[in-house]
């Protein structure tokens, strides 16, 4: 999809969308329990889509009821027949499940976007691997074979913190205690006090015991719930972005003790918008490519930790650098840090590429809704955020779209 905006003034009230990183863990942990629960507030992105799918293909029997889910569980163990789970283009989906099925035994095959199974997967391959577990890559898809049993896991703590959440999801179900070691540095640790946050919501426990080490008792049961999504930072992060650079908007629903670690931008995006600084992003990979947009259309900054930005749905350094060259800014990506100049804010002349990256097109909306231009691949949105388009435009932002 193209869009082609025009300048705008943004104007109105927005309230934050559900938080797809607690979406997905309400769910899972729904469809793990024994009996029946209700998630509320729910957005169909693309990857909570792609997460209920893996569910029923489990087993677990869901309902849509509006932005309400309901979900029958099928009780943690799943039938050990082969199992297909579609994890679509969604990261998160396919780690999270990973150490699901192993819980379960059997052989699982998972398929989605050939650029998913491009992205890291080296600590399950490991954890396979020594214990005996069937762990083979392939085109475009991945097959699992095998039981996981209890024990002590160690890994390292700088690729993804959803190898931790995944196997914070199954280790409870193990026929044994267990623990997870991670070697530091420990990044995008507040993704697994969401984790726990959830678990805790569906009657599993389970312990950080120090900063980098998690205790999980086996032999439990996830019981049904009754919860709420709060709303989401990291998607807030484009509206307050568009605020800073002349908007007139107030952004709602958001929780102020919310564990999200992206709730950073509360304090970050401040202070890029006032001068020229320097940013950690190691914690909030996530906020990257705003933050960078906004920088650019600021007075510049240079952003740290950012290695694992090549990691997601795009390059996203690089994808951002040749996206903001087309407004004049100078922008260098280094192995772990970027340096983003001042753009001319002046409608590009050349056509933006989203790189079929949500928070990409995203980034790139913000700045077009101010100087106008055209971008494609507009239809990434749909991974975390489908109704931004239409948000967008309820808040006065003049465009039109081609299919």
């Amino acid at each position: 999809m193209r869009v082609i905006f025009r300048p705008s003034h943004l104007r109105g009230s927005v309230t934050a969308p559900p938080s797809k990183s607690m979406a997905h863990r309400m769910l899972i942990c729904a469809g793990l329990s024994d009996g029946t629960s209700t998630v509320r507030n729910i957005s169909y992105s693309e990857d909570i889509s792609a997460t209920i799918d893996c569910l029923t293909a489990l087993g677990a029997s869901v309902k849509k009821l509006g932005d309400t889910v309901e979900i029958k569980g099928f009780g943690g163990i799943s039938n050990s027949a082969e199992r297909i789970l579609n994890c679509r283009e969604s990261g998160s989906t396919l780690r999270f499940f990973i150490p699901i099925c192993l819980a379960s035994g059997g052989r699982t095959s998972f398929c989605g976007a050939r650029r998913l199974f491009e992205r890291p997967l080296g600590i399950y391959s490991e954890i396979c691997r020594e214990r005996g577990i069937g762990f083979f890559p392939g085109d475009g898809g991945l097959i699992v074979d095998g039981r996981l049993g209890h024990g002590d896991f160690a890994f390292r703590g700088d690729v993804s913190s959803q190898f931790i959440t995944g196997l914070l999801f199954a280790l409870p179900l193990l026929d044994g205690d267990s623990s997870i070691n991670i070697t530091p540095p420990f990044e995008s640790r507040a993704y697994t006090d969401m984790t726990l946050s959830a678990l805790e919501s569906f009657g599993v426990t389970a312990k950080r015991t120090s900063d980098y080490c998690f205790s999980v008792p086996g032999c439990q049961k996830y019981r049904p719930g009754d919860v709420t999504v709060e709303g989401d930072y990291s998607n807030a992060a484009f509206f307050e972005a568009m605020r800073l650079l002349g908007g007139d908007i107030n952004i709602c629903g958001l929780s102020g003790t919310s564990l999200q670690g992206d709730r950073a931008y509360l304090a970050d995006m401040p202070e890029i918008a006032a001068k020229f600084c320097e940013k950690d992003v190691s914690e909030c990979p996530d906020l990257a490519p705003v933050y960078m947009a906004l920088a650019s259309a600021c007075h510049g900054a240079v952003f740290t930790g950012t290695s694992r930005l090549r990691m997601k749905e795009s390059d996203r350094g690089n994808a951002m650098a040749e996206e903001l060259s087309k407004f004049g800014a100078e922008v260098t990506v280094g192995e772990n840090s970027i340096s983003v100049g001042k753009c001319s804010m002046t409608a590009p002349a050349a056509t933006l590429c989203s790189h079929n990256d949500h928070r990409i097109a995203m980034a790139l909306s913000v700045l077009l809704s101010v100087t106008g231009g055209v971008l494609e691949g507009a239809e990434a949105v749909a991974k975390s955020f489908p109704e931004f388009f239409s948000v967008i435009k309820g808040l006065g932002a003049i465009f039109d779209t081609v299919s």
